[in-house]
């Protein structure tokens, strides 16, 4: 008995000075070296991207008067307000603290709309919508992209109704906060004199919706961005990434109705959740194992889509094989990548010579028309790994050494994470957060 006290006592000792501390993570598809790097830049980057209350991203800029920390989309002068997408993707790293996540989850449930409006440009603002970003000095929110100004958003050039994405990013972020916190009662703090799990669920049925599977959707005349990391791109029809993105909110409005006891609305989430996931393959799923990007103009093999999907375990047994397999010979044949990072459409299945997006405001290989991302590599390296783990390590430490090369913290002439670039030199937005964070996301558990 003499001998097992001491024991017990060093094994106690042991739990309490490593109670709450992150163990250490190793990566199957990095090496520890790239892993310690990428994690130290991402936690860089985070902090170069917080927008501290008073604070002034530039001189001329209006200050931070939200009452608490933001998260813009990256670092130095880019980007003057809070973006719920960026932030939400990049929630996940593990390195937002509660409060943070709190006060950007309050400040968005407080800006959803309340009332259906039309904007000046002929726009529809529908109840429920989340806003694309919200501006830091009077905490206005601007629903559509390509403007900070609320009196002029919502236009044709970047669609009639708000983009599709939004709404489901704000369920994660709620989902994210509950269970970093296991703080349910937020689900029924009222903001503005609603409920959050209520301001959840309008959100969910914001986006048009196919009755039969719940699959996205948009038309010509009445259409809205699918996702933000493409709002310069027109794209129409059944919508494959805010699918993938409703399929992932479904499984967790599912799960936070199981917190909360109401067995019929889990049950009812779920059904959503398996309804798209059998519908994704049916309508999107290409005979070379490529996911198209929707059904209507711009219905081209969609790269991001495709890896994503894979992440989220939506294909199974034979289209999960294919799928991964088209991501490896891709990058085999050098149509995927650039030092590491990652175009939205193969080079051989660009729209034509003058244009990869059948349709798109951005020129050739320039930004989201054929330029070179950071964000989507994790979820493409994952996909590779399960039919090729060298070919992803390979692509994994060549996104890795482009960081190295030109990481931003090495003077003001660099400038990586770049949001995206080209072989042509073109460079755009340094230290950009989601080119780190969501990569990191995926090979902190892989």
């Amino acid at each position: 008995m003499k001998k097992i006290v001491p024991i017990l006592l060093f094994c106690l000792i042991l739990v309490l000075r490593t109670k709450g501390q992150e163990q250490p993570v190793k990566s199957t598809i990095l090496s520890k070296s790239d892993f310690d790097f990428l994690e130290k830049l991402t936690k860089d980057v985070l902090e170069s991207s917080r927008i501290y209350p008073g604070q002034k991203i530039t001189a001329d800029s209006l200050p931070n008067n939200t009452g608490g920390i933001l998260i813009r989309p990256g670092g130095r002068d880019c980007y003057p307000s809070f973006w719920i997408r960026d932030y939400a993707m990049s929630l996940d790293c593990g390195f937002i603290p509660a409060d943070e996540q709190k006060h950007m989850l309050l400040l968005t449930a407080s800006t959803q709309c309340d009332q259906t409006w039309i904007t000046p440009g002929g726009s529809m603002v529908p109840l429920g919508a989340i806003a694309d970003h919200i501006r830091i000095d009077d905490s206005l929110p601007v629903y559509f992209p390509g403007t900070y100004n609320v009196d002029k958003q919502g236009n044709k050039i970047f669609g009639m109704f708000p983009p599709y994405g939004d709404q489901f990013y704000f369920i994660h972020m709620a989902y994210r906060y509950v269970k970093t916190t296991s703080d349910k009662q937020i689900l029924l703090k009222e903001i503005n004199g609603t409920s959050l799990i209520l301001r959840m669920e309008t959100a969910f049925k914001v986006p048009p919706a196919r009755k039969d599977n719940h699959i996205v959707y948009t038309t010509d005349d009445y259409r809205g961005v699918d996702f933000g990391f493409r709002d310069a791109a027109t794209i129409t029809g059944d919508l494959c990434f805010p699918s993938l993105l409703k399929f992932r909110a479904a499984d967790e409005m599912a799960e936070i109705f199981g917190m909360l006891g109401n067995k019929d609305k889990a049950r009812e989430y779920r059904d959503i959740s398996a309804k798209i996931k059998n519908a994704i393959p049916v309508l999107f799923l290409g005979e070379k194992g490529m996911l198209r990007a929707s059904t209507g103009k711009s219905n081209q093999a969609d790269v991001w889509s495709t890896a994503f999907s894979v992440y989220l375990n939506v294909p199974e047994g034979a289209d999960m094989n294919k799928s991964c397999r088209c991501l490896a010979d891709a990058y085999k044949n050098g149509t995927l990548s650039y030092k590491g990072n990652i175009r939205h459409i193969l080079t051989s299945d660009d729209f034509s010579d003058s244009t990869a997006w059948e349709f798109s405001l951005a020129k050739k290989d320039t930004y989201q028309n054929g330029a070179y991302w950071g964000t989507p590599v994790g979820w493409v390296c994952y996909a590779i790994s399960k039919a090729d783990t060298g070919l992803a390590q390979k692509l994994a430490a060549e996104y890795v050494a482009e960081l190295r090369e030109n990481d931003f913290r090495k003077g003001k002439e660099y400038g990586a994470p770049y949001e995206c670039f080209h072989p042509s030199g073109n460079r755009q937005n340094p230290v950009y957060l989601a080119s780190v964070t969501c990569p990191y996301i995926v090979f902190r558990s892989n």
